[in-house]
């Protein structure tokens, strides 16, 4: 099977420790020295507001903050969705007319003279297709963000995309989502590890939901609620998993997942964690026969695509399939491009629902609270 690793894929390598010798010995320590630094600057951060020397802004509505403690993919966008459509829609959390409003600071933001596709890009077009009923806001100063989405666009509710670190935004609820996978980061801060804060720092989460629950066992599990417990016994914990519906392609033709059982595939990807997307297809039943795994939030060219088909046609793939979040840049910038492709090899994204395993009930009385005013701002 052939396997294309890049750079963010190499970082992970050399800070689990995969990479042996001197040269990458010596690399590792020069990054533990650099996360000293880090690490020291974001505890005196989180000191100053914890104490009040950094001022909070708060706003006049709930605001609900979903984040996590490392850097990469967590699976954090599934459960934005989620929460959005369970505000808008769900009649266990609807008691009124919520008009509710996302917060992001985007990622890279373009310019709009730039190719629109890239305008909404990655998170931002996903959040826009799947909480239909809630204003997406792309603002990196998320105060300004919060007041233009109750000003101007009446938002009752505030959801914070990728909240937990800027506290300069007030929140009644914060949510950390969690990989099962990579928890801890390494247990070692940015740039040693993946860490962003300290893991004490969930001493200020509400909640934590724990993603791609069925990639580990249930004793590691079990052993990673005991240690969230002995950081915050009075966190709700929550388990669930990304659950794949259907793939879709270029034409909106839907594959269902008894349908990619057996098939071939050649899968590509630019998000935090690869290896858990590349995990999924494998435990679908597919062969997975080849993969180009590329940064987060890679911006893929004529070339890269090109080089995608030949290798998934010189592999024998059926179909190169990739995540939602690769396929709202890739299709609405190389629509043309795949369509070609496509006449001798279809491309699709692998829909991806979160399903709650347990938890959830507690969760939603949690937010239930937040909505009715019960849990004060922090």
């Amino acid at each position: 099977m052939g396997i294309c690793y890049l750079n963010q894929q190499t970082h992970r390598q050399l800070i689990s420790g995969q990479r042996a010798g001197v040269g990458p010995a010596l690399l590792r320590l020069l990054l533990s020295v650099a996360a000293v630094g880090y690490s020291i600057a974001v505890r005196i951060r989180n000191s100053l507001y914890s104490k009040g020397f950094l001022k909070t802004h708060r706003a006049n509505v709930p605001v609900i903050s979903i984040g996590n403690i490392t850097v990469g993919g967590t699976g954090k966008t599934p459960l934005v969705v989620w929460l959005c459509n369970s505000i808008t829609q769900n009649s266990k959390l609807k008691t009124q007319n919520y008009n509710c409003a996302i917060l992001t600071r985007g990622y890279k933001a373009i310019q709009k003279s730039k190719v629109k596709s890239q305008n909404y890009t990655d998170e931002i077009a996903i959040l826009t297709k799947c909480c239909p009923q809630a204003k997406v806001i792309v603002n990196p100063d998320r105060v300004a963000g919060a007041t233009e989405a109750i000003i101007k666009f009446g938002a009752k509710v505030l959801m914070m995309d990728d909240g937990f670190q800027h506290r300069r935004l007030a929140r009644d609820l914060d949510i950390v989502a969690m990989d099962a996978t990579q928890p801890f980061g390494y247990g070692k801060m940015l740039p040693a590890g993946l860490l962003r804060e300290p893991v004490s720092s969930l001493k200020r989460a509400d909640a934590v939901v724990i993603t791609r629950c069925d990639q580990i066992t249930e004793l590691e599990l079990t052993e990673l609620e005991e240690k969230l417990r002995a950081v915050n016994s009075d966190m709700v914990i929550a388990r669930s998993v990304h659950t794949p519906v259907y793939a879709k392609s270029a034409n909106n033709k839907e594959t269902s997942i008894d349908q990619l059982k057996g098939k071939k595939i050649f899968a590509f990807c630019g998000i935090g964690n690869p290896d858990a997307f590349l995990n999924t297809i494998k435990t679908l039943g597919c062969k997975l026969v080849g993969s180009r795994v590329y940064d987060d939030h890679y911006h893929y060219t004529d070339t890269c695509l090109a080089g995608i088909c030949e290798q998934a046609a010189h592999l024998g793939a059926g179909l190169v399939l990739t995540t939602q979040k690769d396929w709202t840049k890739v299709i609405s910038q190389f629509r043309s491009q795949i369509s070609d492709c496509q006449l001798s090899l279809p491309f699709a994204y692998l829909a991806i629902e979160i399903k709650f395993l347990a938890g959830q009930d507690k969760l939603t009385a949690l937010i239930k609270d937040t909505l009715a005013g019960k849990i004060s701002q922090k």
